[in-house]
């Protein structure tokens, strides 16, 4: 492996937030939890279902033993009824952050939610949140008449971000035309805007393994949660199917089994070819992402040893 490049760069700043980043089911919290302890230092957590405190099993949090064993946040803290994403998120880490460090002179930031970590790192853009329906009816618009009509709209609303922005993306033109219906300014006036400073230094570490090993991991991870009760957890939120939070990997893949779509094996099955595909898109978004070292989740050691070089420099 190549020696790792913030290793040799001599830092100034004496707050460092080390990231620890990887696919779902890779071994990310126990790797965190090792590192914490050992620097005496906590987790904050950078998950975006992990943060609800009504989906337990199917979020594979850190369970209670790891818990006490390191202090954690952003874990439960938030109910799937709340509205709840990046920008949210951008600013109570921030506010936390900024008190953690002044007692750590280094803070893991643990999770597989590029957003949420980017968030963190490079800010979000400042919109006020749409409500959920604004975003619902634009969806039905788009469904019954298609991409042409979505890209014209954009257009009237927002020519100069339609000359910018990736006009076969109905996510984005959707996102752009949604804030235009709702604050009745252009999308591209919210962006670009000044970004909070970040008084700490980013250590980008990326957990990975190999890919059968990782697919084997989920697989059993699967089973796991099942056996825990997943199915019991997923039958008392069913009536609560059409909250954001739950239109997840795990949740939805049971709430169609209970509505007749799946049987209970296809469901299960479901779950695990969802997941396995998050974690290969988790990947590509991390590895396209600048200065992550990529460690595997027995490199415990490696990883000491190169924190230990950053916060003596």
């Amino acid at each position: 492996m190549n020696k790792p490049y913030f290793c040799i760069v001599i830092l100034s700043e004496n707050k460092y937030l080390v990231v620890i980043a990887g696919p779902t089911g890779v071994g990310k919290t126990a790797v965190a939890i090792e590192l914490a302890k050992h620097f005496k230092s906590v987790i904050v957590s950078a998950d975006s279902r992990q943060v609800y405190k009504e989906m337990e099993i199917g979020t594979a949090k850190p369970s209670t033993e790891q818990l006490k064993e390191v202090k954690h946040f952003f874990i439960n803290t938030k109910s799937i009824h709340e509205l709840y994403g990046a920008g949210h998120y951008e600013k109570d880490a921030l506010d936390l952050l900024e008190d953690l460090f002044k007692e750590h002179e280094i803070i893991f930031l643990v999770g597989g939610s590029g957003l949420y970590i980017d968030a963190v790192l490079n800010g979000v853009d400042d919109f006020m949140e749409i409500p959920q329906e604004v975003r619902e009816n634009l969806n039905t618009q788009y469904k019954k008449n298609g991409l042409a009509w979505l890209q014209n709209e954009v257009k009237k609303s927002d020519e100069t971000y339609f000359n910018s922005a990736d006009t076969h993306n109905p996510q984005r033109l959707i996102r752009a035309l949604e804030v235009y219906t709702f604050t009745g300014q252009p999308y591209s006036s919210f962006l670009n805007k000044p970004k909070r400073p970040r008084n700490f230094i980013p250590v980008k570490i990326l957990i990975n393994t190999e890919r059968q090993q990782l697919y084997k991991q989920i697989n059993e991870r699967v089973d796991l949660m099942m056996g825990a009760g997943l199915l019991n957890e997923v039958k008392s939120l069913k009536d609560k199917k059409h909250l954001n939070a739950l239109k997840t990997v795990g949740y939805k893949e049971l709430f169609a089994f209970m509505d007749g779509s799946y049987d209970l094996n296809t469901a299960v099955e479901k779950i695990k070819q969802h997941t396995r595909n998050y974690a290969k898109r988790q990947l590509t978004w991390f590895k396209n992402q600048d200065e992550f070292e990529e460690f595997k989740p027995d490199d415990i050691e490696k990883i000491k040893a190169c924190i230990e070089i950053i916060i003596q420099s």
